[in-house]
């Protein structure tokens, strides 16, 4: 089996838990592939009889890994879709952050959840993404979101005034801080904390959801998956703020934005004992009472 490992660093803390791994790794023959920017600390960690090769990019990790494992919180997991794309390869999230609602593997869980990966005991659950279309070259070929795309007005700037079409047709007119378009994986992301719906993350649904709108009588809109989506912004600002994950670019008003639903899905693994609904109610302490 191939894994690769990927991540943004981590403190001594971790040190012994991913010895383990890669113990784990060595001692079932497993191939293993690192990304450039995380080998310091993976070598820190490694024996001198682990052996392992490096990728740096989409192309260089492209049939190299039947499953990779994503080091850091649910920001980590995000980040790794500029590296899987379109592959297909699996991400394992291992929780070194703090929520950790896309990485959902705890420390004290993470031996199990690679020997089950390595016996070939999970499943694969795909995740829907969003495709800023005509846009390559703005976020260097990287124009997809697994959570989700936000316009949002410039620091200080005024509010701005956003066309939201599905399909051709208007839905409506926002005079708003910004609009957030959430695939259901990030329907308990940036969405939520506007106001937006929770989403099971099989629907076939995007969410459309304003930031802080100048009208009490706006509320969220969840559409099919299967519909255009176009942005248009006006107002006294000269630019915007777009944002497709972490990644924010500062755009002239007269961009006009189409969004649709990726021809690809994010592979997530799925392990035994883990559901979505458990997690919202663990995550989000739902049902929680506090007096006791």
């Amino acid at each position: 089996m191939k894994i690769a490992l990927y991540g943004r660093g981590f403190g001594p803390d971790y040190d012994g838990l991913v010895k383990e791994v890669l113990s784990v790794l060595k001692n079932a023959g497993t191939e293993i592939v690192v990304y450039s920017g995380f080998l310091s600390d993976i070598k820190r960690c490694a024996s001198e009889d682990v052996e392992f090769h490096a990728f740096n990019s989409y192309e260089q990790l492209k049939g190299r890994a039947d499953v990779l494992f994503s080091f850091g919180g649910d920001g980590t997991m995000l980040d790794s879709l500029e590296f899987v794309r379109d592959t297909g390869i699996p991400v394992l999230g291992i929780n070194m952050g703090r929520l950790g609602f896309l990485s959902s593997v705890s420390s004290k869980e993470t031996l199990d959840a690679v020997n089950m990966i390595l016996n070939g005991n999970y499943e694969v659950e795909k995740r829907s993404l969003l495709e800023l279309v005509g846009e390559e070259g703005r976020f260097k070929g990287i124009n997809f979101a697994l959570n989700e795309l936000s316009v949002m007005r410039k620091d200080g700037s005024s509010l701005i005034v956003i066309q939201v079409f599905v399909d051709d047709k208007l839905l409506n007119t926002y005079w708003a801080d910004g609009i957030i378009l959430a695939t259901p994986t990030g329907s308990t992301a940036y969405s939520l904390s506007a106001g937006g719906p929770i989403v099971a993350p099989n629907n076939d649904s995007f969410l459309i959801t304003p930031i802080s709108a100048h009208n009490l009588s706006v509320r969220p809109v969840v559409i099919s998956d299967k519909s255009v989506v176009k942005i248009k912004v006006d107002g006294r600002c000269d630019a915007y703020d777009l944002s497709l994950d972490s990644r924010t670019k500062l755009v002239d008003r007269t961009l006009e934005l189409e969004v649709k639903k990726a021809d690809f899905c994010f592979n997530m693994v799925k392990l035994p004992g883990k559901d979505f609904f458990e997690a919202i109610r663990k995550k989000l302490l739902w049902g929680n009472d506090v007096r006791n």
